[in-house]
């Protein structure tokens, strides 16, 4: 079993690198994607990541179960692939369809809490490979909102936990990999 993280910025070409691994395993793929196509624009990113996948690989869609999906798809003798958990945390964040304010503290979704404990004692128990997806946002400036710096910082504290549990970590940018962590399992 492999648990590898594939991160890095907008579009610079983590999920091609992800998919590549998971082909390459020669194991069966089940995609895990979280996205929803909540609008025209998410709908065109959803359709293009569709036409690059493997016709043959198993596709379910999760925005917020991650870690029930996770037990459910995760096997000995396959690959999960989930692309991509900064989209689950943002699911997660406007689960609730709540307004958040500019300034002050942002008290997350109570579901919040839950999935996230969920997905990482699922990523511990995991039966088969797995290839988890995130956006690198913390590089920027510091967002000027509450809720988009509570975001920022979710996500940052969500990669570094996923650098910790997963044996592989391999940064992404302009379609190049840089391998930062590799284990033998």
């Amino acid at each position: 079993m492999t648990r590898s993280f594939v991160f890095g910025g907008a579009r610079s070409g983590k999920s091609r690198y992800a998919e590549n691994l998971a082909a390459q395993s020669g194991k069966p793929v089940v995609y895990l994607a979280t996205a929803q196509a909540g609008d025209t624009e998410m709908q065109a990113r959803i359709a293009h990541h569709r036409v690059r996948r493997d016709a043959a690989w198993t596709t379910a869609e999760e925005p917020l179960a991650l870690g029930a999906a996770l037990r459910t798809w995760s096997a000995p003798g396959n690959v999960v692939l989930v692309d991509c958990l900064t989209v689950w945390l943002s699911n997660l964040l406007f689960s609730e369809n709540r307004e958040y304010p500019e300034v002050g503290t942002i008290v997350p979704p109570v579901r919040f809490t839950e999935e996230r404990e969920a997905f990482l004692a699922a990523l511990d128990t995991v039966r088969g490979d797995i290839v988890i997806v995130s956006n690198e946002v913390g590089m920027g400036i510091v967002p000027q909102g509450a809720v988009s710096r509570w975001f920022v910082d979710e996500a940052g504290r969500l990669n570094q936990d996923m650098a910790a549990r997963c044996e592989r970590a391999v940064w992404v940018a302009a379609g190049l990999p840089l391998v930062l962590k590799e284990k033998a399992c």
